[in-house]
């Protein structure tokens, strides 16, 4: 029987989402599959619909995993809550068919990046939000954005040393929300660090460093030195994952 878990976690204590070779290495993944083994009593092995990196964030990851008959998902979901919680929470539990898949039964994914404007640091804020002490010129990055619509080799912006690097880009959006700007990027996939390297991008264009129109160059030369650095992990989270079918019966806002 397979079920599927959404999942919540701050990526602030993790080394990222997918398990290491070093069981020492605290990763949302180890650590879910080490409780789920204990729980079920036996070797569980999950797949997770977006390999967050060290440091970012998730609202709605997916994991997926074979467990026995007799394990009941709501179950699942309170005892692993009772003890990963609040580092991980598991917001829903359910059944899902045999040919489901966390990864590959996947369409799209959606992060957002949030940033705040301010001439101090916000302490309640800082934890999941970049602080930037100008203000940014929306407009512009709102335009340049648009050159990354689509299907592109998308190598100037993923870590070197990837297979393919081509993805198809679906949109980017800027939503003001409360005292942070945030920017919404929906693909079929990504490669690694493409999405804090896009934004990184982006946020020179907001601050005046490179024009709007940089971005299209940047996107054809196919060289990761003509990009940005890539924004810090923390303003980063996978907030949602979008199947066929959606295996959950809860809506998924974001917080």
């Amino acid at each position: 029987m397979k079920i599927a878990l959404l999942v919540a976690y701050d990526g602030t204590g993790f080394r990222g989402f997918a398990r290491q070779r070093n069981t020492k290495v605290r990763t949302v993944q180890g650590v879910l599959e080490e409780r789920l083994s204990h729980l079920l009593r036996r070797d569980v092995v999950t797949t997770g619909a977006g390999r967050t990196d060290a440091g970012v964030h998730a609202w709605g990851q997916v994991v997926s995993f074979e467990a026995p008959v007799a394990a009941e998902p709501e179950w699942v979901k309170t005892r692993l809550n009772r003890w990963l919680a609040p580092d991980v929470v598991v917001r829903a539990a359910v059944f899902a068919g045999e040919s489901f898949d966390a990864r590959f039964s996947a369409r799209r994914r959606m992060y957002e990046y949030a940033v705040y404007e301010a001439d101090v640091v916000n302490p309640f804020l800082e934890r999941f939000a970049v602080h930037v002490s100008e203000k940014l010129d929306v407009r512009a990055m709102r335009w340049a954005a648009r050159a990354l619509i689509g299907e592109h080799d998308f190598a100037s912006f993923c870590r070197s040393g990837e297979g393919s690097t081509t993805r198809r880009l679906r949109s980017v959006s800027f939503v003001r929300r409360d005292e942070r700007l945030v920017i919404r990027v929906v693909a079929d996939s990504f490669c690694q660090q493409m999405v804090r390297s896009i934004v990184g991008t982006l946020l020179e264009v907001g601050r005046g460093m490179r024009a709007a129109t940089d971005i299209g160059r940047v996107l054809e030369a196919r060289e990761r030195a003509e990009a940005a650095p890539v924004a810090p992990a923390k303003g980063l989270r996978l907030v949602g994952v979008e199947y066929g079918t959606n295996p959950f019966r809860i809506a998924s806002p974001t917080p």
